[in-house]
Order: structure tokens, then sequence, then C-alpha cells
């Protein structure tokens, strides 16, 4: 009989609901597509939740400036394919999960395969046509979608479910425009990227646990205050996901920004924009 983390740790706490839970992980697979600031701590933490199954998918070598922010990799590995070293260090920490170490980049069908074999899709990419396409697939097979990213000082986080009533990563970014303040231009503070992976894989949990978590918001971490702001969505009335109607139809709901600093009549009928608007919220942030 096979011991996993999980299982030690319910047993240790002696709650019916954390050894319930562990069974329910070790059926579970996940989908971690990027193994990069936000990939590795999420999935040091899934395997050590004792997740069955995780599928590590990324087509890049370890380079010496990942190592102030991805943790599963050291100065040795450096050249090395990421997915493959991610493989080995996560066998050594839980040796009875299964780990699969896909080293290509996810696309077309090869994405929607693994998307439809998993329980959970961990968006963990860094470019905007990448997550759109893995929003797509998703939504086409009915598949939670986690995404989280970083810059500066601040982090974003969205957890996506069936049956899309708060609407997809597409209803709130139109298109593959990538933002003038990202990763490469900006950089990252490596905690603030951890705290967004490490979000990513608790939101993992308990989605595959069958615990209540918010969906349909966009969270924004601010690293230098460290507060929090969510903005609840939810889609338009009539709107049908995949249709272009869709494109423009979020809402913002409600804002828990702190008083005198609601964002009224925030989205407005032009993409542009609502872009530009979405931008500004999120540059206060990051800055």
């Amino acid at each position: 009989m096979t011991v996993t983390l999980c299982v030690i740790a319910a047993k240790s706490c002696s709650t019916i609901s954390l050894w319930t839970g562990s069974k329910k992980l070790l059926d579970s697979q996940v989908l971690i597509i990027g193994l990069g600031g936000l990939g590795t701590p999420a999935a040091l933490y899934l395997a050590g939740a004792g997740v069955g199954t995780l599928v590590l998918a990324d087509d890049d070598d370890v380079h010496l400036s990942n190592l102030q922010r991805q943790i599963l990799f050291t100065t040795e590995d450096i050249n090395s394919p990421k997915s493959q070293v991610s493989q080995q260090r996560l066998t050594q920490l839980n040796p009875d999960i299964q780990l699969t170490a896909l080293q290509q980049r996810l696309t077309g069908e090869a994405l929607k395969d693994a998307v439809a074999r998993a329980d959970v899709v961990l968006d963990c990419t860094d470019n905007m046509a990448t997550r759109q396409e893995i929003n797509a697939a998703c939504v086409a097979l009915n598949t939670p979608l986690i995404t989280a990213s970083a810059v500066g000082f601040g982090g974003q986080l969205m957890v996506l479910t069936p049956p899309w009533e708060q609407g997809c990563y597409r209803c709130l970014w139109p298109d593959n425009q990538e933002p003038e303040r990202n990763c490469r231009t900006a950089g990252v503070v490596g905690p603030v990227v951890g705290v967004m992976g490490t979000l990513q894989a608790l939101e993992a949990i308990k989605l595959l646990s069958g615990i209540e978590t918010p969906a349909g918001e966009l969270r924004l971490f601010d690293g230098k205050s460290s507060q929090w702001r969510s903005l609840a969505l939810r889609r338009a009335s009539g709107c049908r996901y995949a249709e272009e109607a869709c494109r423009s139809c979020l809402t913002i709901n409600r804002c828990s920004a702190p008083p005198g600093k609601l964002f009224t009549n925030y989205w407005s009928n032009s993409t542009n924009d609502k872009r530009a608007r979405l931008w500004r919220l999120i540059s206060k942030s990051s800055a």
C-alpha cells in the first residue's frame, strides 16, 4: 500500500474532511502548462498534497535568469529541459504519484487532448496567444481553468469554471495583444510570482476536493502594500460563450476596492477603452 504525503497530513490532523479530500486528490489529474515562476511552486504544492497525476508541460530549458523565481531548479540544471528536471524533483518529493513530462509547447490537437484528460488546468504561461488558446480548449471541453500572472510587485488570479456563467478569459481580454508592461519589460519580484503560483495550487486543491471557491473574480495582489482587490465578474444575460458577442459582455458586479476607489462605470462599449482602464487598475498594484 502506498502512502502519499497528503494521506500522512490527513491522518496527522485526524480530520475526516482532509482524509476525504486526500482520496479525491489521489484520483485526480492536473495539467500544468508552463514551468516558470508560477508553475514550479504550484507543482511542488500539488505533488506534496498527493494529487494522483501531474502533467508538466513546457518546451523551454532552464536558464540562469530563471533561478530567482523558479524554485524547482538549481545552477546544476542550466540548459536542461524544465519538464524533465521538474519531473525528477517532484518524484523525489513524492514517488507515489504519476508524473508526466511533456517537453513541448502544447498547441492544437495536442493541447486539446491534454486538457480533455485533466480535471483542472493551471495556465502558468507568459504570453497572451497561448493563454487564449488554453482558454478556448478548456471552455470547449468544460475543464476548469485557473490562470495567474505577475509583473513587478503585482499579481493577478482568476478561477474560471463551467458552466462559464462568469464568462471566460477571452471575455476579459478580447484579443492576443500583449500588454506594454509585462514580465519581460518590467521584471517581476520572485516572491510575488511565488504567491500567485501557490494560490493556483490552493485553488486547484479546493476544486478537486469539492470545496467551494470564488470563481469568476479577477483578484489583484499589490505586493508593496500586501493588499488584495477583487473584481467580481458576471456574463451579460443572453450571451452565448465562444460567440463574437461574448467578447465584450462582462460587467463588474462588485468591487472590493477601498472606500472612495470604487470603479463605477468601469466597462464601456469600447474594447480599447476597457483594456486601457483595466491596465491602469492592474498597473496600480504592480508598479
